[in-house]
């Protein structure tokens, strides 16, 4: 079986590749293993069994808007949970499936994060078959200004920073969830700055800076790989 990605947008770097595309090369999976499905566009949500794994990735829009396509991804998930395929959620992945299993998602206090940051990995993680292998600190690639406030029951807050605390969650024994981009590289970094830049002044930032700090983050891209390895697939 395939690792099903389930997109909830676009990338603002089309021309880099694709959310699945990048998600894929991060994993270290070939692209003929990866399917794409296009909940957005009205594509239906595979069975739960479906995949070998699932991965919903990042978007342009904001849970709290509640669009159709978000709510009924919403529902499925806890579906995908119970039926114990092993599943990531990223970026606006990460906080739906907060959303989809009673958490609450909604602007960041501290404002927008954006750039390469600095993300603690707590020693919750220790053992953790995705998390495990991180070092205490790693580089993430961050763009978001909504976050998980509040993490759903039961979840295990695996890592975080100052600017938001609930930056990766594990939920059950399969499913596992971070607010920054493991499928980016610094390239795809400097292009959502560039592509941002108007906006990103508009709230103070200084884009030149965020992009001359732009580096590589290897180690979170490890969280792909793991989670490749946890659903049987093989990892070059």
């Amino acid at each position: 079986m395939k690792l099903i990605v389930v997109m909830l947008g676009t990338t603002a770097v089309p021309e880099l590749g694709e959310f699945d595309r990048l998600i894929a090369r991060a994993a270290g999976i070939p692209a003929e293993s990866v399917e794409a499905v296009d909940v957005v566009g009205g594509e239906a949500l595979p069975e739960p069994t479906a995949a070998a794994g699932f991965v919903l990735t990042g978007s342009p829009a904001m849970v709290t808007e509640r669009a159709s396509w978000s709510e009924r991804t919403a529902v499925w998930l806890p579906k995908v949970l119970e039926a114990g395929t092993p599943l990531l959620g990223i970026c606006y992945g990460h906080q739906l499936l907060a959303h989809a299993l009673g958490g609450k998602v909604g602007d960041n206090t501290r404002g927008r994060e954006m750039g390469t940051a600095t993300i603690d990995v707590h020693a919750a993680a220790a053992g953790d078959p995705v998390f495990g292998e991180l070092p205490p600190r790693v580089y993430a690639q961050e763009s978001h200004s909504q976050s998980v406030i509040t993490p759903p029951r039961g979840a295990r807050v695996l890592a975080g920073n100052a600017h938001d605390p609930h930056q990766a969650l594990a939920i059950g024994p399969a499913a596992w969830s971070t607010q920054f981009h493991p499928e980016f590289d610094a390239t795809v970094m400097r292009g959502y700055v560039d592509v941002r830049a108007d906006a990103l002044r508009d709230e103070g930032f200084d884009p030149g800076s965020l992009a001359a700090t732009a580096r590589e983050s290897p180690e979170s891209a490890t969280v792909l790989r793991r989670f490749a390895a946890v659903a049987g697939l093989a990892v070059r």
